[in-house]
């Protein structure tokens, strides 16, 4: 199943210019996903990281990968009226620059998922190469809770 913009944007409340997922590719409710985000010199990171050597913060490709694992959860029922949130970020390793004109392929992969506390395993590769990996470690919360 392909989600475009319009149906990401139904599951995540992320907007602009915090939300950096373009497509989903792949997407297996609560186990895995695949998604997309193309990188121009337009998005508003580049004016300051780093002026005359654009790349892309190494803290937005974790959220990217924060972002398309929310994606995934978010079909399941019991997921739908959640908040999901970061709790921990392991493992984490940046091998390569992310910078404008590249597309980014995303994966997370769940390993656990217990009482509202969850455990994702992502990795970006651009052009086949790897580029950033990660354990990432959520919670799902009522969005009442967390306002």
């Amino acid at each position: 199943m392909v989600l475009d913009i319009n149906e990401i944007q139904k599951l995540i409340p992320h907007r602009y210019p915090f939300l950096l997922i373009d497509r989903i590719l792949e997407i297996d409710e609560g186990k895995r996903a695949v998604g997309i985000k193309n990188v121009t010199i337009n998005d508003y990171f580049f004016q300051g990281h780093f002026p005359g050597k654009p790349i892309m913060p190494g803290v937005l490709m974790i959220e990217c990968m924060a972002q398309l694992g929310a994606c995934a959860l978010k079909q399941s029922e019991s997921m739908k009226d959640k908040l999901l949130v970061i709790t921990g970020v392991d493992r984490c390793r940046f091998r390569g620059t992310v910078e404008p004109g590249d597309q980014m392929r995303i994966e997370m992969e769940f390993s656990a998922m217990k009482m509202g506390m969850g455990k994702g395993k992502g990795k970006i590769t651009v052009d086949g190469k790897r580029v950033c990996e990660a354990e990432i470690m959520f919670a799902a919360v009522d969005v009442q809770d967390s306002i």
